[in-house]
């Protein structure tokens, strides 16, 4: 089981120690570094500037979101970064839910999100091949554009630039059983958002004839640390914000894969409190228990201890948001 370092996004500004902890990665022996986006920073530039101070360790986006850019836009990224890194990039995508896509992106929530990812990777990998100008009659992203306010005159192309890799790895940000499914044939990776190793029967279906070399990399919070329930708090903040307030009360992706892990009546609380505008008591009310089971927090022979629930299952990276070096250091030895 391999190592990564998930920086995630930035919040008001770039934060001071995230270079350092990606040096601090790759010198450590990490696998791989990844950064992401929400509404503010992109995913791809702060890993530019990581790939400009390191040589060795893989660079992923977890997640860098459709509705930001076309699939063609995506694409340019991903090679550009994988030709001035020497081939280290790795192109995790994500669809995002309603309120981010229609309320950021100014863009429609796609009618069947099933279809608009598999188009969306269909194009991605097609400039990445090159064998040929990119053609798709789709029904959300058509190449060439084939819609009612076009000119009729655009022509399909071919990347002027040739890609290092035709086969730089595409990884999917997947959550519902379906979308999951769809990722074990169209991608190389799936990113679940959260990974519980007592609870691996939530996926079981979804996961049926995992292609040879197929990478399930969950981001994991980790932090050593004597006490538990204080450790646990960053991992609750983030659930009460994802579960309560990334999605809308009707439609809330993270919520519904909470209620599958069998936290239902939790994660309708927490949704709850936190759109009433009591956020501090909608995080206070994310259950510890389900905290716990999906991060890597204590002292270094507690965590010793869970890390082996992980070892066990389908996992094949760990991508910790390790808060400091000395958590990184203590992962890194736990799992040589």
């Amino acid at each position: 089981m391999r190592l990564g370092l998930a920086l995630g996004y930035w919040g008001r500004g770039p934060h001071p120690a995230h270079l350092d902890l990606a040096t601090e990665a790759e010198n450590l022996g990490y696998d791989s570094v990844w950064t992401a986006e929400a509404w503010g920073s992109d995913a791809f530039t702060p890993l530019t500037w990581i790939a400009a101070h390191t040589s060795r360790i893989r660079l992923g986006t977890a997640i860098a979101q459709m509705a930001a850019r076309t699939p063609t836009a995506t694409a340019m990224h991903a090679l550009t970064l994988d030709h001035l890194s020497g081939g280290r990039m790795m192109l995790g995508l994500g669809l995002s839910g309603p309120q981010v896509v229609e309320g950021w992106y100014g863009r429609p929530f796609p009618a069947s999100p099933l279809t608009a990812t598999r188009e969306y990777v269909d194009v991605v990998r097609q400039v990445l091949r090159r064998e040929g100008p990119v053609t798709l009659d789709g029904r959300f992203h058509s190449h060439p554009y084939r819609g009612e306010d076009g000119t009729g005159i655009g022509k399909p192309l071919k990347s002027i630039t040739h890609p290092l890799r035709a086969d730089l790895p595409v990884l999917l940000g997947a959550e519902g059983p379906k979308n999951i499914a769809q990722t074990t044939r169209i991608a190389d990776g799936w990113l679940p958002l959260y990974w519980s190793p007592t609870r691996t029967d939530v996926y079981r279906a979804s996961l049926t004839d995992l292609p040879e070399g197929f990478v399930i990399a969950p981001m994991v919070r980790a932090a050593v640390c004597d006490d538990v329930a204080e450790g646990l708090l960053p991992v609750k903040a983030m659930l009460g914000f994802y579960i309560g307030g990334m999605g809308h009360a009707a439609r809330n992706f993270h919520a519904d894969l909470m209620a599958r892990m069998g936290y239902a009546q939790e994660a309708r609380r927490i949704q709850e409190l936190f759109l009433a505008g009591r956020r501090q008591e909608a995080v206070l009310a994310v259950p510890d228990a389900f905290a716990d089971e999906i991060s890597l927090v204590g002292p270094r022979e507690r965590i010793a201890e869970r890390l082996e629930l992980w070892r066990k299952g389908p996992v094949t990276d760990l991508l910790l948001t390790a808060p400091d070096p000395h958590t990184l250091r203590v992962l890194a030895e736990l799992n040589s």
